[in-house]
């Protein structure tokens, strides 16, 4: 007499991540509930969260057999390891890495936010080229003191 909606089922992690196979996703299972993901050179940790949906790491160029994260310098963006190794950034590769994260979400079943599906976006920003700026002992702007009258 009443129509019921079947519960949606929540696929497991193991199952997630074979689906990836199908989209051209390479998969490196690092331990239980965390596995590499790469495809055209661009690669992401995805971690298992109980409970939840998996969780995307950042991510970036490999390089060696590290992530480089992409940091935007103001007048170029370059991948950048965490053991401090720095590439240019190349437009084949931002396609690629906006390409990979797009296919990524919607193979997991994660949502695609819409600032982020307009075009590739920077882990860091450093525009300041004035490095060591503020260790110097020189009078800052910021540390003006009114004269007093």
């Amino acid at each position: 007499m009443f129509f019921r909606r079947e519960t949606p089922r929540e696929p497991s992690f193991a199952e997630r991540i074979e689906s990836l196979k199908k989209l051209g996703f390479a998969i490196n299972l690092i331990s239980s509930g965390r596995a590499q993901v790469s495809r055209d050179g661009i690669g992401a940790v995805i971690e298992e969260r109980p409970g939840q949906r998996p969780h995307v790491n950042k991510a970036g160029l490999i390089i060696g057999d590290e992530i480089g994260a992409l940091v935007n310098h103001g007048y170029q963006m370059f991948w950048q390891t965490p053991e401090g190794r720095r590439v240019p950034a190349l437009a084949p590769q931002l396609k690629s890495l906006h390409n990979f994260e797009e296919d990524l979400k919607e193979a997991l079943g994660l949502p695609s936010l819409y600032n982020q599906s307009l075009g590739t976006t920077s882990d860091l920003h450093l525009y300041d080229r004035v490095e060591h700026r503020d260790e110097a002992p020189s009078p800052k702007p910021w540390d003006h003191k009114p004269a007093s009258a």
